[in-house]
């Protein structure tokens, strides 16, 4: 089995992460990493590690969920928890994945779990030949993964270093890491991802990558070594 997604419960209400708890772990393809109670928390914690899927309450106190999605440069893919169901149309100004009114329902979530993995299914599709389709100098370019050597957030941009040019390219970190072909490439650090074949060094804190140190963030330690034990 491919491995779980990664996800997290943000939520002010103890019943709430009770029941989500129980339903995702029933799951096998998913993995509750983090539980927080509110936005302060949600953001530190996406700003630091690797999340998948975020189900995200929309009332809460000090930070709305709507007002955490405005506030990150990079979200996670979202399912909205909430027993409004006023915000419904607002919420998917923020390219949110689904919906969810509480009390909620098993065979609703998995609805909305379906949605999720189908979102990455359809990512797949466009890879195609080893090629992506990346938007930069100007206009849309099929790159060969192939040639990718690592790439860097530049917030709502990524910086992609291949063999012999680099592009800027018009996404986010997390589109490019989940357009990249699985088991290719690898997040090592909030801010690279790195392909795994051209790895020259793997020192304590940094990675060599085309004679480049690349930082490692502590989180994705233990996943790098996994993947360069195989």
């Amino acid at each position: 089995m491919k491995d779980p997604k990664k996800c997290i419960i943000v939520d002010d209400e103890p019943a709430a992460h009770y029941v989500l708890t129980n339903y995702i772990r029933q799951n096998p393809e998913l993995e509750l990493v983090h539980q927080c109670y509110n936005g302060i928390e949600a953001m530190n914690y996406i700003r630091e590690n690797p999340v998948d899927l975020m189900f995200l309450d929309i009332d809460m106190p000090e930070i709305t969920g709507l007002e955490l999605l405005k506030i990150l440069p990079s979200q996670p893919k979202t399912i909205l928890t909430t027993a409004y169901s006023e915000f419904a149309l607002e919420s998917y100004d923020y390219g949110v994945i689904d919906y969810l009114l509480k009390p909620i329902y098993f065979p609703r979530f998995l609805k909305s779990i379906e949605r999720f993995f189908s979102f990455y299914a359809e990512k797949k599709t466009m890879v195609s030949n080893l090629f992506i389709s990346i938007k930069a100098d100007g206009g849309l370019i099929d790159l060969d993964v192939r040639k990718i050597l690592f790439a860097q957030s530049y917030g709502n941009y990524v910086k992609i270093f291949t063999l012999g040019k680099t592009y800027l390219a018009s996404m986010t970190t997390n589109e490019l890491e989940a357009n990249l072909p699985e088991g290719q490439f690898l997040r090592v650090h909030k801010s690279y991802i790195v392909a795994v074949d051209k790895i020259e060094e793997n020192e304590r804190d940094v990675l060599v990558v085309n004679s480049q140190k690349i930082p490692v963030g502590i989180t994705y330690r233990r996943e790098l070594e996994r993947v360069l034990a195989r």
